[in-house]
């Protein structure tokens, strides 16, 4: 068999191509017709004409892509309607070319400019007069920088107190505990007191907080103890020097009424967090009525016993410690009350600081919206509360209302020596 006959598509290739130009349509026409993707591949020009009436060819590409059928895209004019456009003036100068960006895009950064406002008389405190904060947080900032070490000291005595007593109330056994705190109400005020601790302290064990009342009690009595050693020689300089009351009492005022949430952060910063800070807050939160009732107590003394005892030669030291302070003691011992009772107020603010104790249970309770364990510690707060009023307020009665008999004749200590005193 011949390769015309074997070969169907050889057709178009076995002709002769034609010479003249007037074959070319026709040997189009023919392709299109074997081919019949070749009517799909080509497109007449825009203007109608065809490439025989140009004198060219059609380009083989052309007619194998039909995507070469898209016209150009023109080239955008330079002085179109673009703000963006970058593209020289029609002189060449490059500052037209600068002015023509600039006005182009500097639309953006021309904002109206604001009003400038002026100071209203009839609303003065709009605007921060004083930046008492930015002040403040300088001040704080470069205290703890330069004496953060000095503050760490303060630490030990405060923490060296409070591990004393710590170890000794939660070293005892609970009983015996109990039972050394009734006999000692008893000595102080009377049996009855006695009796009432006894009954007071079981219900706190028995409501599951008798070692979170230990450790308040520990704190308490250190803020105590650290507040009596500071406000009680405060108080008797004061009371003997108008001029250093005038300068004191200020700060005093701005102790007592300061919130005490406001305390936490410089003690946050000055001295870390724990128990030891929780007993510095505490401190300066309770030092002032101390520090108030020594100076009134000590002023209240009559003239005509100073005068007295001036007349019998009584020493200044004499003076102090045998005529003013005796006679000032009910009222000194109701700032050592007052003290006691802002101690245990501010038990629940300074467990915020992670300060054990009740305090931390009723945060606890708090937070978990538990009401029960948020109870046990209030309750248990209170019972302390009442039980330490109680035995300062008989600690700051005379010897008159006791019907002048000695400490050692009354109590457990009079019951147990009653034997061996002479009548």
């Amino acid at each position: 068999m011949s390769k015309s006959t074997s070969n169907p598509w050889d057709n178009t290739t076995a002709q002769h191509q034609p010479t003249d130009q007037n074959a070319a349509p026709e040997q189009a026409n023919g392709a299109q017709q074997n081919d019949p993707w070749a009517a799909s591949t080509q497109s007449a020009p825009a203007d109608g004409s065809t490439p025989a009436q140009h004198g060219t060819t059609p380009d083989h590409t052309a007619q194998g892509d039909p995507w070469s059928t898209s016209a150009p895209a023109q080239d955008a004019p330079a002085n179109g309607s673009d703000a963006w456009s970058t593209a020289p003036a029609p002189d060449g100068s490059a500052d037209a070319a600068h002015q023509a960006a600039q006005s182009g895009s500097d639309w953006l950064n021309n904002a109206a400019p604001a009003t400038p406002e002026h100071f209203n008389l009839l609303d003065p405190f709009k605007d921060t007069l004083i930046p008492l904060d930015s002040w403040v947080t300088h001040g704080i900032d470069w205290v703890v920088l330069h004496f953060r070490p000095i503050f760490q000291g303060v630490r030990v005595p405060v923490d060296f107190i409070l591990g004393g007593f710590q170890q000794f109330l939660l070293g005892m056994p609970a009983p015996i505990a109990i039972l050394v705190f009734s006999l000692l109400a008893w000595q102080m005020s009377s049996l009855g007191m006695g009796v009432a601790t006894l009954l007071s302290l079981i219900a706190i064990g028995a409501i599951g907080a008798w070692s979170q009342a230990m450790i308040t009690l520990a704190l308490v009595l250190t803020a105590l103890f650290f507040c009596v050693l500071i406000g009680l020689p405060m108080g008797i300089w004061l009371a003997r020097s108008e001029r250093a009351a005038k300068f004191i009492r200020p700060l005093l005022d701005a102790m007592q009424t300061t919130p005490a949430f406001v305390y936490l952060v410089p003690i946050v910063m000055l001295f870390g967090i724990g128990n030891v800070p929780g007993v510095v807050v505490t401190i300066i939160f309770a030092l002032p009525p101390i520090i108030r009732l020594t100076i009134l107590g000590i002023r209240q003394v009559p003239a005509d016993l100073i005068e007295a005892a001036e007349s019998f030669g009584a020493s200044p030291r004499q003076m102090l410690f045998k005529v003013q302070l005796p006679l000032a003691m009910p009222t000194i011992m109701a700032g050592v009350n007052q003290t006691l009772m802002l101690a245990l107020s501010m038990v629940v603010i300074a467990s915020m600081i992670a300060v054990g104790g009740l305090g931390q249970m009723v945060l606890r309770g708090i937070g978990r919206l538990d009401m029960g364990l948020a109870a046990v510690g209030g309750v248990g707060i209170v019972i302390l509360a009442i039980i330490l009023d109680r035995l300062t307020q008989s600690l700051g009665r005379d010897r008159r209302s006791k019907g002048n008999k000695s400490w050692y004749t009354s109590g457990p200590i009079g019951l147990l020596a009653r034997p061996f005193i002479k009548q």
